[in-house]
């Protein structure tokens, strides 16, 4: 990339060069002028003249955002590590190197009973740390976009500009309160009747979205079939579905992890046990190609040693 660098008339600015690099990890002119603060019509005009400068094509507009081209994963390769640098040399004396918070996003739940207990001694140890909850999709935007530093997501992230790591498995089980599974009485997945199934049917079902989103794949992938119950509560909060649940509200599709000590102690019960549970693989994501902080690596580094347990 160096030697058709040299094609332009002088070096290349660096201004060009780190709005070329923003536009590469967020996947986008919009959300590049976000992060640099920039009018977006001035992102645009800038990565042009250095795409002018270096006689290549850096980026495929598309109706949403832009893709890299070969040419612009190559030089992203080369620059990212250097301006990171100088960033870091520039933010030198301002009281921000090594001092900035952490920005950690992903699903409430798991953060708040998996990830920040294991983060704890980190914090007691100096970690700043800035948590954002919600969904997978709108997260990983706000991930390309420069917003966060690490994302904790329930769906694989796609795209050149995030690096993805499987964190856990998690395991997905049909659960009650006890009035409710003494009345549907022991079931045994794979052997359910069109009455069992039908009883099932028939119990108010605590969901996290209107469209079903796990319990629909527990139906398809426990009994083979489509799940056609319309949702009694739609709770986006499974701790709170958990609670409702226990306190004989109805049965929901719940993650093992969030539900293990009441279902050790009875307050919920598994009706089911099938020999291949439905599981969901999570990942920790984080932008390609940037350098890390001592405590982003920390984190990351102590969040991959403890899912192994998980």
């Amino acid at each position: 990339m160096g030697e058709r660098a040299a094609e332009g008339s002088g070096p290349v600015d660096l201004g060009l060069l780190r709005t070329f690099l923003a536009v590469h990890r967020t996947g986008s002119f919009t959300s590049a002028a976000r992060v640099l603060g920039l009018a977006q019509p001035t992102v645009t005009g800038q990565v042009r003249a250095l795409e002018d400068h270096l006689g290549r094509q850096l980026f495929e507009r598309l109706p949403r955002g832009a893709a890299a081209t070969a040419v612009a994963d190559e030089l992203a390769a080369e620059v990212a590590g250097p301006l990171d640098a100088l960033a870091a040399v520039a933010e030198r004396g301002t009281g921000r190197e090594g001092d900035e918070p952490v920005r950690l996003a992903g699903p409430a739940e798991l953060l708040g009973e998996r990830v920040l207990p294991e983060l704890a001694p980190l914090v007691a140890d100096g970690l700043r740390l800035r948590v954002t909850t919600g969904l997978a999709d709108e997260l990983l935007e706000g991930l390309r976009a420069g917003r966060f530093d690490l994302v904790v997501s329930a769906i694989r992230p796609r795209g050149r500009t995030i690096a993805a790591t499987a964190l856990a498995d998690e395991e997905f089980v049909l659960v009650a309160g006890s009035a409710w599974a003494e009345r549907l009485g022991e079931l045994t997945a794979g052997e359910l009747t069109p009455g069992e199934l039908g009883a099932l049917a028939e119990v108010p079902l605590l969901t996290y979205a209107e469209d079903l989103p796990i319990a629909r794949r527990y139906w398809r992938h426990v009994f083979g079939r489509r799940l056609n119950t319309p949702a009694a509560v739609v709770m986006p909060d499974l701790r709170a579905q958990a609670g409702a649940v226990a306190a004989g509200a109805g049965i929901a599709v719940l993650p093992r992890y969030l539900c293990a000590d009441a279902l050790a102690s009875g307050d919920l019960i598994a009706l089911l046990d099938p020999p291949d549970p439905p599981i969901n693989t999570l990942f920790l994501a984080e932008r390609a190609g940037t350098s890390q902080s001592p405590h982003l690596t920390r984190v990351r580094d102590r969040l991959l040693r403890a899912a192994r347990d998980w």
